[in-house]
This record gives C-alpha cells, structure tokens and sequence, in this order.
C-alpha cells in the first residue's frame, strides 16, 4: 500500500488526486494534506481521510484547522510553514509525494521529497522550470523515482519505449510534440485583447483549472513552462520541442521517432487519468473517466502557434536556449505579472510585457546551488514589482 503526502491537497490537482484514491483504499491512504489557508476545505479532506498530519501555511491558520478538527474528534496532528511542508514529504512514513502546490512556492518541499528518494507525481512544473539541473541530480542521487503529471508530460512519458534514459537519440526520437489547447482567446481579436477580465481569461474551454495556472494557459505561458519541463524530464533540447495548437485537447502529446513513427496518447480532458496513471504506475486503475468517443468527436484540428498572440511561449524559448537564471526569472516574473492582473493592476497584454522587462533586467547567472536559485528569484519578483508601481 502507498502512503502519500499530498502537497496542494485543497487545488485542482489536489481533489481530483483525492477523488482516484477515494476509488483504490484497498491501495492508497493518506499520510498528510497540505493546504495554503483553504482551512474549512482541509478539514473537510482530513474528516474523509484521516491523515496523520495536516500542515497549512500560518500560525493563525493552524490554530482555525486544530479547532475544526478538534470539534470531529480527529486526531490529525496539525502544522505550519515551510519547513512542516518538507518534513511531511520526506518523512520516512511517506512513499509517494504528489506535488501539487502552484508556483515556486512548492520548491523546497518537492526537492526534499525528492531528496529523501519518494516516489514524486510532479504536478508542480514551476519546480522543475526553475531548479532543473538541481532537481533532476537530487532525483538521480537518492534514487527517486519521478513521474509527470501535467498531462501533456505524462501523455509524452506514455509514448516513450519503456526504460527511457533521457537520451531521444539512442532512442530514436526526433521530436517532442506539446500539444496546447489555445486557451479560450485562441480565435479572438489580437487587438481586443487588451480589453480581457480575469473572469474571461480563467474561463478555460476544456480543462477545470486553478486561476493562476488557467491564465497561464490563456498566454501559453503554461506551454512555455512545460516546454522547459520538457527538456529537464525527457533530455530534449530546444529544437527538439515542438509545440502544436490543438483546441479539442484529446491527443495530449506525442513523440515523433525517426522512421516515420508518430504516437500519441488520446484522452477526456481529465487531469484524474494522468494522476491515476502515475499512482498506479506501471499498472493500469479506474480513474473515473470516461473513455472518448472518437465517432461523437468526429474530428481533431492542429494549427502552428503565433507569438503575435502568444509572446510568453516565445519568452519560454528564449529562457530556455539562455539557460542559467534565465527560467527561474521568467516563472518569478510571470508569477508577479499574472498576481498583478487577477487583482485588476494591469491589462493582459501587459503580462509578457512585465516578463519581458524584467528578463532584459537582470544579467543572466549560474545557479548552482538553492541559495543562489532563491536570490534570482527574489530579484525577479523585486523587478516585477517596481515595474508595476
């Protein structure tokens, strides 16, 4: 049976992981829930789950979930901060961690899991983006075993021969195929695009998503992050990632080989099939999706990206041939930016405009170790800000 520290227990990924081992208790049990400061939702979980610990982001916080709990009678042993969010994902208890938790925030706590040699479900792609050397040796080093969870990486981790190295050479791969649904202004006026709320831009056609990781999808910075990820999970480089617009979001991406070959993996757009894909892995479970009926969707479209519409995927590129700090400072600044226009502090277009200020900014560095990924971090966001004042 699998033990599991679910980090961003209160998010998207976080109840659809819930809602697979709801369906599996002769298989999985919950070791601990982390949520931000969504107390009543944690408390809701912990009453269904009865984790041995629950860890929130406050003192205040903590104090609200102890009372909660208290009050059902669960003996769930309550914590706060950072440090709490690493000592439940590396805690001996523990054999699986699925990392959930949006943005940079979720850094520490995923490198100790991988650090203490878990079984990683990586959802949390910001993570890889700005750590990549570091995290993938902390991986190879404990002997962790790290499997994808955003659906476009766990579709290409599917299509791959079994045993892949990271090497699509020795493999006979040519190409990466991302596929991105567009986002829900994919067909709209580029020059309207200005005039864009927050209610439209979280407004997904297909997937049911947070709000920040949702606007992302809207610039295709979320692509761009993933065509980062890309490169740290599966050895490509730059020119070996491709990214396709394909608004039905049914093939989640595919793996071009040298012969001809092309393969993909076809689904519902439904984030529980790559969750149960990795917790079950390399078994097979029911993840409560529906299989697609092909004869009803009756046809899949593919189009080029235009960085006219799309200048964070642009942007992402750009990170990514640059290397260094360059990643780290796209995700601090994209995370600012994006923060700015969900509380009506600036227009949509303005989002890669801010990123690409504060890239232009800062010189690009090696990070070598945690503490200097942190700094450029935090210059980043320090830049974002006063470009926004």
């Amino acid at each position: 049976m699998q033990s599991i520290t679910l980090l961003g227990a209160t998010g998207s990924i976080g109840v659809s992981t819930l809602d697979v081992v709801a369906r599996h208790p002769d298989r999985y049990r919950i070791h601990a829930l982390t949520a931000h400061t969504r107390v009543a939702e944690l408390a809701v979980q912990c009453e269904q789950f009865r984790p041995a610990f629950a860890v929130v982001a406050t003192a205040a916080a903590a104090e609200e979930l102890s009372a909660l709990l208290k009050n059902k009678g669960l003996s769930t042993e309550v914590a706060y901060g950072e440090q709490a969010l690493c000592d439940v994902a590396s805690a001996a208890e523990c054999t699986t961690v699925m990392a959930a938790i949006v943005g940079a925030a979720g850094l520490r706590p995923t490198l100790a899991a991988a650090r203490a040699g878990k079984k990683v479900l990586l959802a949390n792609k910001e993570a890889l983006v700005m750590s990549g050397a570091l995290f993938m040796d902390a991986i190879a080093a404990s002997g962790a075993t790290l499997l994808p969870i955003d659906s476009e990486h766990n579709a290409i981790f599917q299509c791959l021969p079994l045993g892949y190295q990271r090497t699509p050479q020795a493999h006979g791969i040519r190409k990466i195929l991302l596929t991105a649904s567009g986002g829900p202004f994919l067909d709209r006026d580029v020059a309207t695009l200005d005039e864009v709320t927050p209610e439209q831009a979280v407004a997904h056609p297909n997937w049911s998503m947070g709000r920040k990781i949702s606007v992302d999808s809207a610039t295709m910075m979320n692509k761009g992050l993933e065509v980062i990820e890309a490169h740290w999970l599966f050895g490509a480089q730059p020119d070996q990632i491709e990214v396709v617009i394909h608004p039905q979001s049914v093939i989640h991406s595919m793996v071009s080989y040298a012969d001809g070959s092309v393969l993909a993996q076809l689904g519902n757009p439904d984030m529980r099939t790559p969750i149960a894909h990795a917790l079950a892995y390399p078994d097979r479970i029911d993840s409560g999706v529906d299989p697609i009926d092909l004869a009803r969707i009756a046809q899949l479209n593919f189009r080029e990206p235009d960085y006219l519409r799309f200048p964070c995927l642009k942007l992402a590129f750009d990170a990514l041939h640059a290397g260094g700090s360059a990643p780290a400072v796209l995700n601090a600044a994209n995370e600012i930016a994006v923060e700015a226009f969900l509380d009506r502090v600036i227009g949509f277009r303005k989002i890669p405009q801010v990123i690409e200020q504060v890239m232009n900014r800062l010189p690009n560095v090696p990070v070598d170790d945690l503490d200097s990924l942190l700094l450029q971090d935090q210059r980043a966001r320090s830049v974002a800000r006063e470009l926004l004042t």
